[in-house]
């Protein structure tokens, strides 16, 4: 499902992101913001990490995204997840993430986490919830600039990947 054949733009597929993706990401990540179901992101955070995303894409339109944020030598972020309605439940979800571990593995970034608003997804995929307080202090960096700091209603959840030898 995930392997990137070039050429084949009629059925979804998953790739690295390009920079003309970066609106379309912004698009649908703001659309699910504005129905508080994520995050927001600003363009200009898209085009700064855009070596970050991975995204699901057909026919040239964005359908899905996630991105992977090295924190530390040992940790890793899964961030920015979304996935157009018509594909949920069909496996891109998780296909993105996956895609995101194996990116951890590959650096060597043995733990990867996230902050969710359904933890239920994180936890079919191996992740296990953890207190906030559990994590780096450098990891809430963005959270001051976040419409619901102080009162955040994300979940914190961590999967180990490897030993990151």
């Amino acid at each position: 499902m995930s392997e990137f054949v070039e050429g084949r733009e009629s059925a979804p597929f998953l790739r690295p992101a390009y920079i003309s993706d970066a609106e379309g990401i912004r698009a649908m990540v703001n659309k699910y913001a504005a129905q508080g179901l994520m995050l927001p992101r600003s363009l200009s955070s898209i085009y700064e990490r855009i070596r970050d995303f991975r995204v699901i894409v057909e026919e040239g339109k964005v359908l899905g995204c996630a991105a992977l944020q090295v924190c530390w030598a040992d940790l890793a972020e899964v961030r920015t997840l979304a996935v157009a309605r018509d594909l949920r439940g069909k496996g891109w979800g998780r296909e993105l993430v996956e895609d995101c571990l194996k990116e951890s593995a590959r650096l060597r970034v043995p733990r990867v986490f996230t902050l969710s608003f359904t933890p239920d997804f994180f936890l079919k995929l191996g992740f296990a919830r953890i207190e906030k307080d559990d994590l780096p202090q450098k990891v809430w960096k963005d959270c001051i600039h976040c419409p619901h700091f102080p009162d955040c209603q994300e979940v914190a959840l961590v999967r180990n990947v490897g030993n990151g030898e």
